[in-house]
């Protein structure tokens, strides 16, 4: 099996991918010649946070989102834990409710516990999108509630609007804060059919990020009242986040809100047609079989090293990347990875995609 090293350069001497956009193809001077050209001459740096580039744009998204005020972060990890030790401080009950998949839990070594002294409870199953009957058995009281949309980890499942106002409404009931993991918020919009505020307007907080589906380099934005953002940037000093200049990361996130939002629907139909062709496959099954946002994941069902091979065979032969390496799944005889369609993905025909995976079937069977 190649390596790191080896998967890099094979991908980066592709012409074509099924995923992403092209920034594995591009140089480090072209991204950032590019990031030059979006900026206007007459534009300076900011400066801690403060600066018209920088605060223009937390307005533009606070707009955007319907929310009173925003702040921009160099991550999302700091805006989700700085907005639950917000909440729940102001409701004197330091327990925040999350899904078990959720991003605090699983990526974060119990950084929510560890600095901020949060008890946490894991709702509902690993498996499946969390229920207003999941909720309804938490027996402890919750000073804040995490909802993430849509859950990457169960392959960018959304519940359904009138599940998803259950719940929320359930929580308000109750004077539980509500926050929103909103880092693929903007791949929700097509499913919903609407608009990013409304969807927004459900949650006390939002954060979202811009260099997933929209490219940016790095960088989030928490949103919220404008009280909560004015002690959200106490802490953002507090953890180190309010850096001396972010320009680099706002003009990035800028240009990708402006050249990809508008492609979310275009993407959400690329990715319910390779779905769709995928789907013929006997050795594959897709979660969700119908994609609900522009994210799915794939089983393939086979040996890990020989699809891994085969997949690398198939990339130098074709010039197009199909996937970098299978993670392992419950089921030993199926292997998974995550596939995110974006600029990429659109210049790849259906066809060619199909004809590429049979070919990667082929080169498996050739191994045995």
């Amino acid at each position: 099996m190649a390596n790191a090293r080896d998967l890099r350069e094979v991908r980066k001497s592709c012409s074509r991918s099924i995923a992403g956009h092209y920034h594995y193809a591009q140089t480090l001077p072209q991204i950032l010649h590019e990031l030059a050209d979006s900026a206007q001459p007459e534009e300076a740096p900011d400066v801690y946070g403060q600066g018209k580039l920088i605060n223009d744009f937390e307005a533009e998204v606070a707009q955007l989102l319907g929310k009173e005020a925003a702040v921009f972060m160099p991550s999302g990890t700091m805006c989700q834990q700085i907005a639950l030790r917000i909440w729940t401080d102001r409701r004197h009950l330091p327990r925040v409710g999350f899904h078990p998949t959720a991003h605090l839990e699983i990526h974060e070594f119990q950084a929510p516990r560890r600095l901020h002294g949060l008890q946490t409870v894991l709702i509902g199953s690993p498996y499946q999108l969390m229920t207003l009957e999941d909720l309804q058995a938490v027996k402890e009281p919750l000073g804040a509630l995490l909802l993430e949309l849509p859950q990457r980890e169960i392959g960018g499942q959304l519940p359904a609007w009138d599940e998803l106002t259950a719940i929320t409404g359930w929580a308000r009931e109750r004077n539980i804060a509500l926050h929103l993991d909103g880092a693929r918020l903007w791949e929700c919009k097509p499913y919903y059919q609407r608009d990013y505020a409304e969807i927004a307007g459900l949650f006390d907080s939002v954060y979202v990020s811009f260099y997933k589906s929209l490219g940016g380099i790095s960088g989030a934005v928490l949103t919220g009242p404008a009280d909560v953002i004015d002690e959200a940037r106490i802490w953002q000093r507090r953890q180190g986040g309010n850096l001396y200049q972010l320009y680099p990361y706002v003009l990035a996130a800028r240009k990708g809100l402006a050249e990809r939002l508008e492609r979310m629907e275009a993407y959400h139909q690329k990715a319910k047609a390779i779905a769709a062709a995928l789907s013929a496959f006997p050795q594959i099954e897709i979660m969700p079989a119908v994609p609900q946002t522009h994210m799915m994941h794939i089983f393939i069902r086979g040996e890990r090293e020989r699809l891994n091979a085969a997949a690398l065979e198939v990339a130098e032969e074709s010039g197009t990347w199909l996937f970098g390496g299978l993670a392992p799944t419950q089921i030993p005889v199926y292997q998974k990875f995550e596939l995110s369609v974006g600029d990429a993905s659109l210049d790849v025909s259906n066809e060619d995609i199909v004809a590429l995976f049979q070919q990667l079937f082929n080169k498996v069977e050739q191994q045995s």
